[in-house]
Order: structure tokens, then C-alpha cells, then sequence
């Protein structure tokens, strides 16, 4: 990107006259921050993603970007090639509860995380590594001791004229989507943050909140940084997160299903209906669901992968459906090394002990991993579900390359009835080669799973 590049919002308005915005006189040209480093070539396709979360709190006891760079080569091991970071902003202290997600400043490193420079570090080591690297954007609201407070067009009032709080997140400020100066102020934020840190792109916190047509606005506004090949994740779950331009949406329907099927015996079946209601929206190739078993919400508020979905062996037989079935995976710090404590929040007390002797959980996750980066089929082919109350068991089918798998996401032994269509069909085993030719019935051991290719 050319150095003084300027922000041209005079035909804003316009361009987006259909929302329903108070109008405001354009903001003056401001020029953005020059390219630093070169743009990564090596983003992947939106479909090949699988992503790492950091919350650089629980990461380590020092809390900071440099502990995160000092692990990356850990994290690549996994076969991770998107990392993305919690915010790394100050964090408001007015009203406040510690929350990272109350951003006193979209445009400074906090120094509890560290310096642009840490930043740019982690950046350049995880691009050497071939990984991308997303930063965490709060657009739905402030901090109450942001600068921006003293302009109160910016944030939705209430009839008596003071600053509005979204929900019941009274540490935080809703700001006002109806004004265009302040949408613009937004967006220049995050662009500024693709040149002057060489980031891949966002996850867009509570995206759900700010209205469609901005993040349309936002999406529209980045693509014009031909540099850079972006991704964008809505942590949201409405269909118009993808007409906006996402690639991807959040797993939340899917997460919350899964602890139902764990541990309120409903039927492995309803993951089918889920499937169909979070792709609602998804018209463009490559737009997809992030699915988990865990992240720094739930973590801190319901529980471990290993409290939720039945220790290890559980865990795992879950694991291999959200890495296989429909959608891109993500891994949260400490996960891979079975953390057997919550992270709790504000991520200050707990930290994930890297010293853990649980190699047994780190090298499952490598395995299932390593399967999922090198079969096409899975990454990219034609779903079809044959699971049973019991069993999740579908093919993912790309021309004549085709995957089948069964995982038993129950604590007993289940037998299986194969179904017509798969009945003495001919496989190997995906992680030993062995061939195999399917009976009628299929004996699962509790939270067994199989997984095989043509």
C-alpha cells in the first residue's frame, strides 16, 4: 500500500443512503499509517481454515504479546494456520470490571499486552510460519473513559440525554451506528490496523449488535486494500452476516446442541437441523461456520472441553465432529494440552500451565488435525449425514475422493445399524491404513471413533 493513502468519506453518505444515519458533515482527510512489512501471500482459503484463539491474560503469567510469539512454533505444530487474538487494546478502567472487550483506545497496543513493535513481532513470526493473524475489533460499543465519550453523537442516548449501555454491560458505552462520522472513525480504525500491523483480518466482537449495512460499509471499505487477502468472523449468528460479506459466522447453536447431546441425551440427529439453520445465508463459496468446544466465554462460564463432553475420550469424539462434519474448527489456549481448570474472567488468575504431562491429548489433536489439512473431502466436500440418536456418522464427498466417519458421542458401547447406502462398502482407516468392508452393524465402543477414506 502507498504511503499517504487518504480517507475520502464525501461520497459516503450517498454510497449509503439507505440507512437511515443522522446525516454529519464529512470528517477532514486524514492520512493512514504506511505499509509496515510485507503483505502475507500465504493467507489460506476461507475453507482450509483452522484457527487458534489467544487471550494473551490466560496465556501465560505475564499476560503479553511476547509470551504469544515465544510459542508460535507450539502452535503451528498442531497444524494451526490462523491465529486470532483477543483484544490487544488499553482497557478501560471507568465503570469498568477489567473487561478486555471495554476498549479504551482502537488505536493503541495496552501496555499490559505490550508495544506495537510485540505486536508486529507476533505478527512477522506467525507469517514465517505460514500462519495469519486476525485481530479482535469491539465496534458494538466503548469504554466509558474512551476519548470519543465526549462526543455524545456518537452514542445512543436515552430520553433524558445521557449515554446509553448495551444489554446490561453497564462498563461499556453503546455507540450510535446512525452516525456516519462515527462509523467512518470505526473503519479507518481497523484499516489502519491492516497497514501499520500487517494483520489478515477481524473477528468482529458481538457482531449480532452494529446493524448489517455497517459491517457491509466496513467489509466493502477493506476489499479496497488489494494488498491484502482478509478474512472476516462475525462473532454473530445472523444470516446477514454473510450477505454483509463475512466468511464466517460463530458456532454458538452448534456449541450449546453439543453439551445437550452430552449431557441431556439429546439426539445426535438434531446436529443435522443445526447444520441447516447456521447456514442460512451462506450463498457464497468458501462462507462457513466456526465451530468449538471451548473458548474464553464458556470456558470461563460453563465449563472445560473435559467438564462438557466427557473427559478426554469425550472430548475427542467431539472434536472430531466439529473439525469434520461442516464448517472450520477452532482451538482455544490450554485445549490442546487437556487445561483442566476454567480460564476464568477477567483472565488474571488462571493461566494455562504449559507444563502439563498430557502429550496423549496434544498429539490426538495433531492426528485429527493433520487429517482434516490434507483430505480435500473434508475440508471441501459435499456433506451427507447418516447419524443415528446415538452416533454422528456422515461422508464428505469430492468427486471420487470420498471420507466416512463415525464417532460415538456416547459414554457405552453402541451398535451401529449401517444403512443401505454404505452397507459392505470397502475402506481403509484414515490414521493406519488398515482396509476394512462394512457389515450391517458397526459395535462402537464408548466415545470410539472411526474415520475412513476410499
Amino acid at each position: 500500500m502507498k504511503t499517504g493513502i487518504k480517507l475520502i468519506v464525501a461520497t459516503a453518505i450517498f454510497l449509503y443512503a439507505g440507512s437511515s444515519f443522522v446525516e454529519a458533515q464529512p470528517l477532514p482527510e486524514q492520512p493512514y499509517p504506511e505499509q509496515y512489512g510485507k503483505p502475507f501471500s500465504g493467507v489460506p482459503d476461507s475453507r482450509d481454515v483452522t484457527m487458534y484463539q489467544v487471550n494473551m491474560r490466560s496465556f501465560s503469567e505475564k499476560g503479553d504479546l511476547q509470551s504469544v510469539t515465544a510459542r508460535l512454533d507450539s502452535i503451528k505444530a498442531l497444524g494451526v494456520n490462523v491465529i486470532y487474538l483477543m483484544p490487544v487494546y488499553p482497557v478501560g478502567t471507568l465503570k469498568g470490571v477489567n473487561s478486555p472487550y471495554a476498549t479504551q483506545d482502537y488505536d493503541e497496543v495496552g501496555k499490559e499486552f505490550g508495544t506495537l513493535a510485540d505486536l508486529r513481532a507476533l505478527v512477522e513470526g506467525a507469517h514465517k510460519r505460514k500462519m495469519a493473524v486476525l485481530m479482535d475489533i469491539v465496534a458494538n460499543h466503548t469504554a466509558w473513559d474512551h476519548p470519543w465519550i465526549a462526543n455524545k453523537a456518537w452514542y445512543v442516548l436515552d430520553t433524558a440525554g445521557n449515554i446509553r449501555y448495551p444489554r446490561n454491560w453497564r462498563d461499556v458505552a453503546q455507540l450510535n451506528f446512525k452516525n456516519e462520522d462515527l462509523r467512518l472513525a470505526l473503519i479507518r480504525s481497523m484499516k489502519s490496523w491492516v497497514l501499520k500491523a500487517n494483520v489478515d483480518g477481524f473477528r468482529c466482537d458481538f457482531a449480532d449488535g452494529p446493524p448489517p449495512d455497517f459491517w457491509k460499509q466496513t467489509i466493502d471499505t477493506l476489499k479496497t486494500i488489494t494488498t491484502h487477502k482478509l478474512l472476516m468472523l462475525a462473532e454473530g449468528s445472523r444470516p446477514q452476516n454473510f450477505e454483509a460479506g463475512f466468511d464466517y459466522n460463530f458456532g454458538f447453536t452448534f456449541f450449546g446442541n453439543l453439551k445437550s447431546v452430552f449431557k441431556n441425551n439429546r439426539s445426535v440427529k438434531s446436529i443435522d437441523t443445526v447444520n441447516t439453520r447456521e447456514y442460512k445465508g451462506a450463498e457464497r463459496e468458501g462462507q462457513a461456520m466456526v465451530r468449538y468446544l471451548t473458548n474464553h466465554d464458556v470456558n470461563s462460564s460453563d465449563g472445560t472441553p473435559l467438564e462438557l463432553f466427557g473427559g478426554k475420550k469425550g472430548s475427542m469424539a467431539a472434536f472430531v465432529v466439529v473439525a469434520y462434519m461442516k464448517g472450520i474448527p477452532m482451538i482455544y489456549n490450554g485445549q490442546e494440552v487437556g487445561t483442566p481448570f476454567r480460564l476464568v474472567f477477567p483472565f488474571k488468575s488462571s493461566h494455562v500451565d504449559w507444563s502439563l504431562r498430557n502429550g496423549d491429548v496434544t498429539a490426538e489433536y495433531k492426528k485429527i488435525i493433520a487429517f482434516r489439512n490434507s483430505s480435500e473431502p473434508v475440508r471441501r466436500g459435499d456433506l451427507t449425514s447418516y447419524s443415528s440418536d446415538d452416533v454422528c456418522v456422515f461422508t464428505k464427498i469430492q468427486g471420487a475422493k470420498k471420507v466416512l466417519v463415525l464417532s460415538n458421542l456416547r459414554d457405552k458401547q453402541v451398535a451401529y445399524s449401517v444403512p443401505a447406502a454404505l452397507a459392505q462398502s470397502s475402506w481403509k482407516d484414515a490414521f493406519t491404513g488398515s482396509k476394512t468392508t462394512l457389515n450391517n452393524t458397526i459395535t462402537l465402543e464408548p466415545f470410539s471413533y472411526l474415520v475412513l477414506k476410499n
